[in-house]
């Protein structure tokens, strides 16, 4: 019985380090993706103005083009690493 409650215990503790860890890949992604699109777009637009990117301003180009750009990218950083997360966790699709 002992054996059954440690198994439990683990399995626990398992899902529990697995859902932090996704958490904490979440948040990440969530701070990148508000940087982009709320700190370079808007809020920091005067400090990037006088760089100039394919003909305007880079706080335009992030507001316009470069925050869909990274959350797109983001995408595909939070697949590939959620991957590794369920490989790590033994939670892989075959």
């Amino acid at each position: 019985m002992a054996d059954n409650n440690e198994s439990v215990t683990r399995e626990e503790s398992m899902a529990k380090a697995y859902w932090r860890a996704n958490l904490r890949l979440i948040v990440g992604c969530l701070i990148v993706w508000a940087l982009v699109s709320y700190g370079f777009g808007l809020a920091l637009r005067p400090m990037v103005a006088g760089i100039s990117v394919g003909g305007t301003d880079l706080g335009f180009w992030f507001a316009q083009q470069g925050s869909i750009l990274t959350f797109i990218a983001l995408i595909f950083f939070y697949s590939w690493r959620m991957n590794k997360l369920d490989k790590k966790f033994d939670l892989h699709e075959d």
